[in-house]
């Protein structure tokens, strides 16, 4: 038994892999803390599926993907941290990507041509000033994500404490409450686009079934909004903005923006009760009926009820941190280049 790194587990752009599973090992890339795992299949590596592993212990080896490729430091010669933002750089991403071949949809990269490409690499001292600056911008991203991670936990356990277990009230429910329907807020709508209007740059975030977020240059939405994948595992995302959706995504948008992040959470903490009547029999899917029907006691009159209020005001901080990670991970995006050129000197900083 080992810890496993499917690929759905490496988040795009995102150094840090955010989870893992235990699994017998029968097969796959293996890999160690600090080594760097690249996808090198599509789209996987066009979405930028490259991280850094930290996930395990000292001397312990993990293992994931036979889509991976794994690249290490050598001692003396290279540095682990600028290699990972190597790897995620032009000098690397772009002939990786140039050298894909195989049918439609399964295209690889040639590991020969990655291996065999001509970097001019800095000195070590210089690669770790280059590493550092780099480091702390997606270690201020890490930290903002715990904390968002932190957040939801919250408004998970403030949900769970007065619309399940309804605590305040001895754990019964009140009398002035009555059961709704998620149809009383909102409509039930689902996304026209397909996947191919997705890419890994554009203006606008692009929901799919995915965890993961691909971007577009067109919009069909705008507003608080809650994406629900239709299929798959069933994951619910929220949003405020403009957005382009997917075919199989149902979006929903209450009437009131107030009650977003509220309902946000009262879907989320009862999803396994809104997917029971799943369909199918290969991949499980729920229809419009499922979300529109499932109900739920709250107050009668919501328009005096504060306790909406702090769902808001904490998908306010997520919001705000997902912001500044936005600003870190563009400001990450446009040094890399110039500092792996050599265009802006490191030479005089001291670490």
């Amino acid at each position: 038994m080992a810890k496993k790194v499917p690929m759905d587990k490496l988040q795009p752009f995102c150094r840090d892999i955010s989870e893992f599973i235990l699994e017998e090992y029968k097969g796959g890339a293996k890999f160690r803390n600090d080594d760097t795992i690249m996808a090198r299949i599509t789209p996987c590596l066009e979405n930028g599926k490259i991280s850094k592993v930290s996930v395990l212990d000292d001397d312990e080896v993990g293992f994931g993907s036979t889509e991976y490729i794994v690249f290490r430091a050598i001692e003396g010669i290279s540095d682990a941290d600028f290699l990972y933002y190597l790897i995620c750089s032009p000098l690397v991403r772009n002939p990786a990507i140039k050298s894909m071949v195989g049918s439609s949809g399964r295209q690889r990269v040639q590991t020969d041509v990655v291996a065999d490409l001509d970097i001019e690499l800095p000195h070590i001292e210089e690669q770790r000033k280059i590493g550092s600056i780099l480091r702390s911008l997606d270690d201020k991203i890490a930290l903002n994500n715990a904390i968002n991670n932190n957040l939801e936990q919250q408004a998970m356990a403030l949900f769970k404490s007065w619309f399940i277990d309804y605590e305040p009230y001895n754990r019964t429910v009140p009398n002035n409450w009555v059961e709704y329907k998620l149809s009383d807020f909102l409509p039930v709508i689902t996304g026209k686009k397909n996947a191919n209007v997705s890419s890994s740059i554009g203006t606008y975030p692009f929901f799919s079934c995915s965890q993961d977020i691909t971007w577009t240059d067109e919009y069909s939405f705008e507003g608080n909004a809650i994406l629900v994948a239709g299929n798959g595992d069933f994951n619910v995302k929220f949003y405020n903005g403009k957005f382009e959706a997917y075919q199989r995504t149902y979006v929903l948008i209450p009437h009131n923006p107030r009650f977003s992040a509220w309902l946000f959470y009262a879907v989320k903490y009862n999803l396994n009760k809104i997917t029971a009547a799943a369909r199918g029999s290969v991949i499980k899917f729920i229809t419009k009926g499922n979300l529109e029907g499932f109900s739920f006691y709250a107050p009668l009159n919501l328009d005096d009820f504060d306790v909406i209020d702090q769902f808001t005001a904490i998908n306010n901080i997520i919001a705000s941190n997902r912001e500044e990670s936005t600003c870190l991970s563009d400001l990450r995006d446009t040094l890399l280049p110039k500092l792996m050129s050599g265009e802006l000197d490191v030479s005089n900083i001291d670490l």
